[in-house]
């Protein structure tokens, strides 16, 4: 009975097949070199500055990528389904071309998401560029035999164009969601609000100008003294939880802000505002006031 039970846990623990193929993908350093060579190319092509920006979704508050997957992956599960239909085959030649023209802009903010991933997260996202480049070429390649009168071949290559896609998706999922690469990396601090003011430290034991690490209980601080004001902000960078006490203090348009030391995210270190991607939220920041005998208090800022 009991090898019985350890043989049924042993099958449960068993990982499923694409999810073993994904989590290898994190580690096949093989893929390092070309993803060098890639992101090279593109930090050289995009610059920090507005395009580098809207291409990550800074103005949108969160990554622009996701949900314009949602355009071309919509288009050809559409074609995909009115190709089983008969007397469809203009409107799927439809949905085919307006998916690939909405791929273009879902290609370029994935680009430029990716070349701020770690290693990890790249090696998976180089093969989920890939599948999703060979999805591509399949539906070019179908749209190009429909409009020539080849239905059949068409419809057919747009299901191995779907294929290639939903092998593409899988990966995309996981780094979204095993890998964390998008979310907010920030340590949330909503819930100490309603505790009101917190001691943080004394004001002489801050440097003037520069930037110190400090914890308000488990959560991790940048702290920054500019004369007799103080500011503060959730340590770990949104991005990709890089230590914020470590980068650069910089001015931007005469306000002070923090470079990531990690990918260059730039933050204004009065409320936590992106400047600069790749970052997209908003660094969680904190009122200050002076306590008594020099003692710097904290609270969230609302």
């Amino acid at each position: 009975m009991n090898r019985q039970r350890v043989s049924r846990i042993s099958r449960s623990l068993v990982r499923p097949r694409p999810l073993k193929v994904a989590e290898d993908l994190e580690h096949a350093d093989a893929l390092d070199g070309a993803a060098r060579s890639i992101t090279k190319v593109v930090r050289r092509l995009l610059p920090p500055g507005p395009v580098k920006d809207l291409l990550h979704g800074v103005p949108l508050g969160h990554p622009a990528h996701p949900p314009l997957t949602d355009i071309p992956i919509g288009c050809f599960v559409s074609a995909a389904v009115l190709d089983l239909l008969p007397g469809t085959e203009t409107a799927s030649e439809v949905l085919v071309a307006t998916g690939l023209a909405a791929s273009v802009p879902t290609v370029l903010t994935g680009v430029a998401d990716w070349s701020a991933l770690h290693s990890e997260q790249q090696r998976v996202g180089l093969v989920h560029a890939l599948s999703n480049a060979a999805g591509s070429t399949l539906y070019t390649v179908s749209l190009l035999a429909r409009r020539r009168g080849f239905t059949g071949a068409g419809k057919a290559l747009s299901f191995a164009g779907l294929t290639a896609l939903v092998a593409g998706a899988y990966l995309g999922g996981h780094l979204a969601f095993r890998q964390s690469a998008g979310p907010s990396h920030a340590e949330s601090i909503t819930h100490l609000g309603p505790l009101g003011w917190h001691d943080l430290c004394s004001i002489d034991e801050l440097p003037d100008g520069w930037p110190v690490h400090r914890n308000l209980g488990y959560i991790s601080l940048f702290v920054l003294r500019e004369g007799d004001d103080v500011h503060v902000l959730a340590d770990r960078c949104s991005h990709l939880d890089g230590p914020l006490h470590q980068g650069r203090v910089i001015e931007v348009n005469e306000e002070t802000c923090i470079v990531c030391p990690w990918h260059g995210s730039t933050f204004r270190v009065g409320d936590g505002t992106v400047v600069h991607g790749p970052a997209t939220g908003r660094q969680p920041a904190f009122e200050t006031r002076m306590g008594d005998n020099g003692m710097i208090q904290v609270r969230p800022a609302r």
